[in-house]
């Protein structure tokens, strides 16, 4: 059976905002040979001796005693997936005690128990791996990808997980006309906005035919923004709500008193972290959703699909517990007082280092180190597609943002936000990356008023009132608002652009700073009802620049300096704003790059788009982000002592969460 479904537009819910956002390059090219296999180097595939000999948890033993479960040699796939511990075989029992910064904060949840997809990165985030698939194959040069599912493997509730499931994720759900508007396909589904083709092959194999090379599907599945959609809708659960197999819609959406029937699917039954029914393929099943209280507990999954090297199911720990606080001072007491024991978000900023530091002996924890893959701590974005004629001008003239990026003294930010520890830098690549340009770093970063004054000058705003602001053409003061979100990713930035605020003010340019809800910033952004805004600059290594790379260009919605030529972009010319010849060259050259699987091409194109940027100048960065880390309790175990810091990554995901461990001591 071979199906295609109809086209998506774009997305309007705030739950699948990430469908369309994947920056999609390959990290980890295809081989010239004409088909590829792969099998995981450090997880590996058992032969079935855990089905026979491993071990359970007791809280599932007991389960079992009771005649409440089946046995785990039941409950386990033929062929389940051996984690090797990061330091040593664990033990069961104990929680995670985390915490959430509001109930906006679900990448907290996707990046610790909801990071399983058919795919994804290995610990040192070099290499694509099977994980929910057994295997995979990619054929002619990348356009066809077989995966082969583990038969036996079962979600949450016991019921079995085929391919069936995956067909109907893609095309009951992804591609559903009522549930996403009509337009392009999700990117990571699509090569010139055609979307793959799928073909259940039997109960445990399925194929995805795309009509020209994807040769960046694979990476794309390893990360959130792309591998989280194809195996978080269970058919056997969903379709009972689902308007082409149930007869009662209607009337439950009445019930339900969701607004339509796609709210009603999407984000009350079909919502991952607030529906505690929806069943899962994670280590953890939600018992208290979002929603709910306060507080969000997952317990161990019955049903998990992964052992250790001696057979033992896992996951290790009972369950995870997130409370939901309000700010990150509230998350920072926690933290010092020994409430959490394993964290790398929020609170873990430079200037709380020495209290958490000075912390560690009572609250019992230690500090591992976070490798940053983004290149900017703050990144301004004025609205280059702003709805407003006259901003939109002003905004759109390169000397303006020169202007304001000169006025910027970053080393006074350096000092004042991150303890000296950053660099001035642009939103370019890291010294680490094989994208690194100095000149692309480092251009417009000296903080000069006379050259900023110039630049301005030469923009047009010439004329000033009587407090010394800036006119525009139209005799109105130049005056916009930045808006910041909150919680923010940083608890700098409205600090830092309180600093930049004053910048500006001396070469004439009046701004204010709005600290907004993020659900509402969310909203305002993506609809480009904004005059500027700021946010962390993702793309700094190799693979996050090549698959996170929206601030060089503007293709999704992460692009929020021209949130209108990306959404040209992403309905292939049906909405937006058709942007100037220069810019969609430039995505060209990314439509290019996506098409080819040799390395070299990819690296070689990719360039191209850069330097396309470093000319442009879309975007004012400010200083490139210092060392991370973050705490683990001293009695938590198998969590590397260092690794990577990004979204794509996710971390913690790859570092296996399933394996860690709590002692007593």
């Amino acid at each position: 059976m071979r199906s295609k479904g109809p086209a998506i537009r774009e997305l309007t819910r705030r739950d699948v905002l990430h469908l369309g956002c994947t920056a999609t390059l390959s990290a980890v090219a295809l081989t010239g040979c004409d088909a590829l296999s792969t099998k995981p180097s450090k997880d590996r595939a058992n032969d079935g001796a855990a089905r026979k000999n491993g071990r359970e948890a007791p809280m599932l033993a007991e389960q079992v005693r009771a005649g409440d479960l089946p046995p785990v040699a039941e409950r386990m796939p033929s062929s389940p997936l051996v984690v090797d511990p990061v330091d040593r075989i664990g033990g069961y029992g104990h929680s995670w005690n985390s915490a959430l910064l509001g109930p906006a904060d679900t990448p907290w949840l996707d990046r610790t128990i909801g990071n399983d997809y058919l795919v994804g990165w290995d610990r040192g985030w070099r290499e694509v791996m099977p994980n929910i698939a057994q295997s995979f194959e990619v054929a002619q040069g990348g356009k066809e990808y077989t995966f082969k599912l583990r038969k036996g493997m079962r979600w949450s509730d016991g019921e079995l997980f085929t391919t069936d499931d995956l067909v109907f994720a893609f095309e009951d759900v992804l591609m559903h006309e009522e549930l996403f508007p009509v337009g392009p396909p999700p990117v990571f589904m699509s090569v010139d906005s055609r979307p793959a083709e799928v073909e259940r092959v039997d109960d445990h194999t399925v194929r995805f035919l795309f009509s020209r090379p994807k040769g960046t599907f694979l990476q794309e599945l390893a990360t959130p923004d792309g591998g989280r959609w194809l195996t978080a809708y269970p058919r056997h659960y969903l379709e009972r709500f689902h308007q082409k197999y149930a007869s009662d819609v209607e009337g439950l959406v009445k019930e339900s008193g969701a607004a339509s029937w796609g709210d009603f699917f999407l984000l009350d039954k079909g919502s991952v972290w607030s529906n505690a029914e929806l069943p899962s393929l994670f280590a953890w099943r939600l018992t208290r959703g979002l929603g709910t209280g306060t507080r969000v507990v997952a317990e161990r999954n019955p049903y998990y699909w992964k052992t250790d090297p001696e057979g033992s199911q896992l996951p290790y720990l009972d369950r995870v517990t997130f409370d939901v606080v309000k700010d990150a001072e509230v998350m920072l007491l926690k933290a010092t007082a020994g409430e959490l024991n394993m964290h790398t978000r929020h609170f873990n900023s430079l200037k709380n280092k020495p209290v958490l530091a000075r912390g560690r002996d009572r609250g019992g924890y230690q500090f591992i180190d976070l490798v940053p893959s983004e290149m900017n701590e703050m990144i301004i974005m004025v609205n280059l597609t702003h709805k407003d004629a006259r901003l939109r001008e002003i905004f759109q003239k390169k000397d303006f943002r020169i202007g304001l990026s000169h006025a910027i003294n970053r080393n006074e930010l350096n000092t004042a936000v991150l303890q000296r520890q950053g660099e001035p830098w642009q939103a370019a690549p890291r010294r680490e990356s094989t994208f690194f340009d100095e000149e692309f770093a480092k251009q417009y970063t000296e903080y000069d008023e006379g050259l900023a004054n110039d630049h301005l000058d030469r923009a047009g705003l010439t004329e000033r009132d009587g407090d010394g602001f800036r006119l525009r053409p139209d005799g109105e003061r130049v005056s916009f608002n930045v808006e910041v979100a909150n919680p923010t990713v940083k608890d700098t930035w409205v600090s830092a652009m309180e600093l930049v605020k004053g910048y500006w003010a001396a070469v004439g340019i009046d701004i204010s700073v709005t600290n907004e809800d993020r659900t509402l910033w969310t909203e305002r952004v993506t609809a480009n009802e904004h005059d500027a805004a700021v946010w962390t600059g993702p793309g700094g290594l190799d693979i996050d620049a090549l698959l996170s790379g929206h601030h060089y260009l503007p293709y999704n919605v992460g692009s929020r300096y021209a949130i209108a030529w990306a959404d040209w972009y992403l309905s292939g010319g049906k909405a937006g704003e058709e942007p100037p010849a220069v810019v969609r060259r430039q995505l060209q050259l990314y439509n290019d790059m996506l098409t080819t699987s040799d390395e070299a091409e990819q690296q070689s194109i990719f360039r191209q788009v850069l330097q396309i940027s470093k000319e442009q100048f879309y975007v004012i960065g400010t200083l490139q982000v210092a060392q991370g880390y973050g705490i683990v309790g001293n009695g938590f175990h198998n969590v590397p002592r260092s690794m990577a810091d990004a979204w794509l990554y996710p971390t913690p995901g790859p570092s296996r969460p399933e394996q860690y461990f709590v002692t007593s001591t």
